[in-house]
């Protein structure tokens, strides 16, 4: 199993959270998604691409980018601006 760390855009409650998850959980290959809201980071675990989380995550409303494996610097930028469908936007 690898792991995948994500910065996300539009995380700002309880409720993004559940729908980060639900976004992802279902996808093919996801083993366990851990969500830190306070700094805006998913982190999954499993046999998944990271371009199909980030699809899945954008499709959502929460714009999303790869980390770099050993640094919080963002290694490229997926998805355009927007925000989340979260009822506090």
């Amino acid at each position: 199993m690898n792991s995948i760390e994500l910065q996300v855009e539009g995380m700002s409650c309880g409720s993004c959270v559940k729908h980060v998850n639900a976004a992802l959980q279902p996808l093919a290959g996801v083993g366990e998604v851990t969500v830190d809201l306070d700094h805006g980071r998913v982190k999954v675990t499993g046999d998944v691409q990271s371009k199909v989380l980030i699809s899945a995550l954008t499709e959502a409303g929460y714009p999303a980018s790869l980390l770099a494996a050993d640094s919080d610097e963002r290694v490229r930028k997926t998805s355009g601006f927007g925000g989340s469908s979260c009822c506090c936007h």
